[in-house]
Formats: C-alpha cells, sequence, structure tokens
C-alpha cells in the first residue's frame, strides 16, 4: 500500500454515492465548490443498483401484465401471452446501467472528482482513502457522509438469497416462484407481493397487522382486492422460524392467539429491519452522535453533531426512501454554501408501486381523531371515476381528511390508478395549509383520474355529485360512474 505524503484540499468530501450523495455533490458543485465523492461500489448506490430502480422495473413490467386482459377486451388481439423472466431480468439490467451512466456522466459535467474506494476518518478535517494498492489523504472544509444502511435479517431467519429472499435479492431470481411467502409490514412487501401475483406465482402475506401502516380505509380496500384476486393473508402473524429444501420452504408462524400454524411455498421474501453503514468510517475518532438505533443524528440542516460534517439518507434513520435522500443532500449542500435550507419530513409521502398504487401523506383518520376536536372525512370510490371506468382500472378509492373547525386538509390517502402522480397535488397542498376550498375551486381535467381528488374534497360536505346522497359521507354504496 502506498500512503500518500500531502492531503489533498478539497471543500467538501462526501462519502457515498446513493442518491443522497450525489444530489449532494452535484448541487455542491453548482454553487461552486470543489468537491470529491467516494463510492466504494458503483455510482447510484443501493437505490439505483439493487433497490429502487430494479423493484419499479418489476412493477412496472407487473402493472403491463395486469392490462392484458382489458387490452383485449376492446379488441386488441395479443395471441399466446407468456411472461419471460430472463428478459425482464435483462431489461432490468439495461435501465439501470443507463441511469448509472447518467449519473456519471452528470458527475463528469459538474467537475466532481469521483474516486472508487474505502473512505473512514482520520480526524475532524480529514479523511484517508483506501484505493486498491493506493492510499490518499483528503483535508475537507466539510463532509458528507451518505454510507446508507444494510438489510439485517430477522434473529430467527436467515436469508440464503436462494428460496429464503430479501430486497436485493428477490428481484435477482433466475426462476419465477412457483408459491411465494411474502413476510413483512412494508411497502417492499406490498410491491413484491403483487408484481409476482401478476406475472404468475401464488403469492401468501404473512404480516404482523394486515394494515402496512397505511390509512385504515386504505388498507381495507387492499384486503378486498388481494381477497378477489385470492391473495391469501395471514393477519396478526410472526415468522417464527423458516426452513427449506431443494425445492421449497416452510414458514412456523405464531398467532396473536398463540396457536402455531406452518406456511408452505417455493419461496419466501423477508422485509428485513436496517442498520447504519457505519461500522468502516471511524466515526468513534470524533465522537459524532447517534440515536438509540444507532444512525447517525442530525438537524434540520442535516449537521451532526459536529456542525462542519453532514450526513443524508439512510445512514440517519427514519423512512428509508430516496426521496428523504435526495432531499437532505440538497439541503446539506445548499447549507455549506451559506444558504439558508432546511428540511421538513413532516409531510414526506408514503408511496407504494403496487396493483392498483398506494400513496398518502399527512394524518390517517386514526391520528387525525387523536390530534383534533373533530374531522371530517370523505371518500370517494375510483369505480365512480369515468377514466377509471375507461381504463378497466376500477378498484380503489381517495380519502380526504379535514379539521371540521378550519376546513383545513390534514390527510390525503389513495388507492387506486393514477395514485402517485395524484399525489403531488396533496403534499402541495398540506405544505401551503391548504383549506377545502382551495382543493376545490380549482378546474380539474375530465374525464381524467383527477376527478377523484376532487369529489371526495366534495364528499366532505356532502357536495360530490357523483356518489348518492345517503352515502356522502361514506364508501359504503358503489359511486354512479359518470
Amino acid at each position: 500500500m502506498v500512503v500518500g505524503e500531502l492531503a489533498h484540499e478539497r471543500d467538501v468530501v462526501i462519502i457515498g454515492g446513493g442518491p443522497g450523495g450525489y444530489n449532494a455533490a452535484i448541487r455542491a458543485a453548482q454553487l461552486g465548490l470543489s468537491v470529491t465523492l467516494i463510492e466504494k461500489a458503483e455510482l447510484g448506490g443501493v437505490c439505483l443498483n439493487k433497490g429502487c430502480i430494479p423493484s419499479k422495473v418489476f412493477t412496472h413490467a407487473a402493472q403491463k401484465m395486469a392490462e392484458i386482459s382489458h387490452i383485449e377486451e376492446i379488441g386488441i388481439k395479443l395471441g399466446h401471452v407468456s411472461f419471460q423472466l430472463g428478459k425482464l431480468q435483462n431489461y432490468k439490467t439495461k435501465v439501470v446501467t443507463q441511469l448509472r451512466q447518467g449519473v456519471e456522466a452528470l458527475c463528469k459535467a459538474n467537475r466532481i472528482e469521483v474516486i472508487c474506494g474505502k473512505a473512514s476518518f482520520l480526524s475532524e478535517d480529514r479523511i484517508g482513502v483506501e484505493s486498491g494498492e493506493a492510499f490518499a489523504v483528503y483535508r475537507f472544509r466539510h463532509a458528507i457522509i451518505a454510507t446508507g444502511a444494510s438489510y439485517v435479517s430477522p434473529p430467527s431467519i436467515t436469508i440464503d438469497h436462494d428460496r429464503i429472499l430479501n430486497a436485493y435479492s428477490i428481484y435477482g431470481v433466475e426462476a419465477l416462484p412457483s408459491h411465494l411467502l411474502v413476510y413483512g409490514d412494508d411497502y417492499i412487501a406490498l410491491e413484491v407481493a403483487m408484481s409476482f401475483h401478476a406475472f404468475g406465482s401464488q403469492v401468501s402475506v404473512i404480516t404482523n397487522d394486515g394494515t402496512f401502516g397505511l390509512d385504515e380505509t386504505v388498507a381495507k380496500e387492499l384486503q378486498r382486492i388481494w381477497k378477489k384476486r385470492k391473495i391469501k393473508l395471514y393477519r396478526h402473524c410472526k415468522v417464527e422460524s423458516v426452513t427449506s429444501s431443494p425445492d421449497a420452504v416452510a414458514a412456523t408462524l405464531k398467532t396473536a392467539s398463540g396457536e402455531t400454524v406452518t406456511a408452505e411455498g417455493s419461496h419466501i421474501f423477508v422485509a428485513c429491519e436496517a442498520k447504519a453503514n457505519i461500522d468502516e468510517l471511524g466515526l468513534d475518532r470524533l465522537g459524532i452522535q447517534r440515536t438509540e438505533q444507532g444512525f447517525i443524528e442530525i438537524n434540520h440542516q442535516a449537521q451532526t453533531s459536529l456542525s462542519h460534517i453532514f450526513a443524508v439518507g439512510d445512514v440517519t434513520g427514519g423512512s428509508m426512501l430516496a426521496v428523504k435522500a435526495i432531499k437532505q443532500g440538497k439541503v446539506a449542500a445548499e447549507t455549506i454554501a451559506g444558504k439558508q435550507s432546511e428540511i421538513d419530513l413532516t409531510f414526506l409521502p408514503t408511496i407504494v408501486h403496487s396493483i392498483p398504487p398506494i400513496a398518502s401523506v399527512g394524518l390517517t383518520e386514526e391520528e387525525a381523531k387523536a390530534q383534533y376536536e373533530d374531522i371530517r372525512v370523505g371518500s370517494f370510490p375510483v369505480a365512480g371515476n369515468g377514466y377509471a371506468g375507461i381504463i378497466g382500472q376500477k378498484d380503489g378509492v381517495v380519502k380526504i381528511i379535514s379539521d371540521t373547525k378550519h376546513d383545513l386538509i390534514l390527510g390525503v390517502h389513495m388507492i387506486g390508478v393514477g395514485a402517485i402522480d395524484l399525489i403531488s397535488s396533496g403534499i402541495i397542498g398540506l405544505e401551503m395549509a391548504a383549506h377545502e376550498e382551495d382543493i376545490k375551486f380549482p378546474f380539474y381535467p375530465h374525464p381524467s383520474n383527477n376527478e377523484s381528488l376532487l369529489e371526495a374534497v366534495e364528499a366532505l360536505q356532502a357536495e360530490a355529485v357523483h356518489l348518492p346522497p345517503a352515502k356522502q359521507k361514506g364508501n359504503e354504496k358503489k359511486a354512479v360512474s359518470r
């Protein structure tokens, strides 16, 4: 190993090239700072190479599979249709490669020094980088830690990446599971379940509570859809152990009543908890404060307990979402450059690329009842939306929650076609402290999925045109399609 004699001087050194890291790097470079970005694997991090992007390639393909029956219904003859997992894997690789090359090109265009190597702190203003046989020292004015987190399987389950899979290996399977068990309570479990069901796998879902952290109305609609599609749901169950053989797995479940049940399948997906990737960073030399769970503690500017060192993304704990990491990375860069910038995660949305998609922001009905004296709830079934009828995607519901006293919108929850795009209207509304009239007043294109949001808001005060009068405040009867 060759040790560099001189320390390279940089305004900003960033450890980790995932969404938080490379967004921070580009934003810092835009603001005129000299930037070195260190990544030990590939730019884009886990999100681009193993997580977000591969999973969305699968959910996109699953959605297309789910649309086939409707395509034939409207007169387009397809002939024999089959799903080829190998081709999907090739497409996934192509998309990931193209996007990674795009990130590399952006870093080059912004004159960001990108180093492939392992980094660790030597002191409060120096980072050592091991790259092959070389070792270099960088002296920095500011540093950003964006090393992410890794999945840790439950103590009772050993992930073998063959038949017992996690979020990394599920999208690398070489053969379609005949019967996939899905164990978890997060959005990843939902996406896995719906995607593989669309591809033709039999799917059984094992969950601790069955709500997946969603508003109760959305969770009930999801369970209705699963029942219709013959997706078996084991609610209030915990997996005690998993055994595998060359061609099957068996999960021993403990129910809420203490009963032991066995669920069998060809494969099992396990949603795992996350652990911050900090073990090799030398943080003990710096005394940076951490949370009880071991994540790096930060403030609203993404600063750690050492104000010139920042942390962004999964390494800071909380929701493991790229959208959070991206925002934190930009805020960190802007703060370093002397700009007034901050992070507020109050209206961080929940997004699930399931079939149909799920999106929510703000308070659930249960949370709103706990915080406000009196609330209104308006809901509109997607089946009542004319455009949903045209495209043959009528499952779902849109729900709005408001404060009765001030007509203030408190939460927006959706399951149904267009939910992920439409939730941006809810996010902007909540950020701007929108009242009911602020959402009702604008024009909504007709026919479009957007009108479901309008009618859900109108239903708050019994004004929805396509809901029967007696059911304006509920969702018990089917809406009248326009």
